[in-house]
């Protein structure tokens, strides 16, 4: 079996695409790993520097969206200051997964340790049978 239980499964959809902002107002896309077990479906975002507050998880017709803000330790970012690198990402990020049908979507936990997001949704067990056929003579 592959992701999410079905055998000819590709990577999971995104509603977005990567950009490289050059403004406040522009979003990132945060990264983020999805692991899949036999009962879980996990998602695993690290977002370093962002307060808790500053984090929203909504879920939203079987899409779930992980946004929020990351702001520049100002101190560090003096007018006075040249910049010789900048490779870290500040202001809005966001990411939009849609999500199989196989989950529970009432039994969704996250939880914020060490700067790492970590969302986790229970699978749906669905019953299978063979139903018999009878023929019928008409």
């Amino acid at each position: 079996m592959g992701f999410f239980g079905v055998s000819d499964a590709k990577e999971l959809e995104t509603l977005d695409k990567e950009v490289t902002p050059t403004t406040e107002s522009e979003v990132w896309q945060v990264a983020l790993d999805v692991i899949e077990s036999p009962t879980n479906l996990t998602i695993v975002a690290p977002i370093a520097g962002v307060d808790l507050d500053d984090i929203d998880v909504a879920l939203n017709n079987g899409v779930l969206t992980i946004s929020g803000v990351r702001n520049k330790l100002s101190a560090l970012y003096e007018w006075e200051v040249t910049v010789r690198s900048e490779e870290c990402f500040w202001w809005k990020f966001v990411r939009n997964i849609i999500l199989p049908d196989n989950l529970d979507l009432d039994e969704i936990q996250a939880s914020l340790e060490n700067n790492i997001l970590v969302i986790t949704i229970k699978k749906l067990k669905f019953n299978s049978q063979n139903i018999k056929v009878d023929r019928r003579e008409g």
